[in-house]
């Protein structure tokens, strides 16, 4: 899997919708790393692109990554909804569980991959 290295630029968080959600894929095929990064205000949070539940990547049906309030996380193909602060799963068939997490770095606005 191609997880990026520490300290991997992925962009600013003015590159983002306030609330939105942006899906990023590193390397190819099934080496693919597939994860996206949350904006909530001036905070921004990143999860591996896949549901707990069914493991299918939750933009799977649509672009989309929020609700259509921009409130929770959303899994298109079973509509699980997460929390968009800690990935947890709040409705649906995966209540309990959560998104894995992606550690990012915000540094004068630059989002970049932080240590795990």
């Amino acid at each position: 899997m191609n997880v990026p290295a520490v300290g991997t630029f992925i962009c600013t968080l003015d590159e983002l919708d306030n609330p939105g959600a942006r899906g990023f894929t590193f390397g190819s095929g099934s080496n693919a790393f597939n994860f996206f990064i949350v904006r909530k205000g001036k905070s921004a949070f990143a999860y591996v692109n896949e549901c707990p539940h069914a493991f299918l990547p939750l933009n799977r049906i649509t672009a989309k990554f929020l609700t259509l309030d921009e409130e929770k996380v959303l899994c298109a193909a079973h509509a699980a909804s997460f929390q968009i602060e800690d990935g947890l799963c709040t409705g649906g068939p995966c209540a309990g569980k959560a998104l894995l997490s992606v550690p990012l770095s915000h540094t004068d606005g630059a989002l970049s991959i932080a240590a795990y």
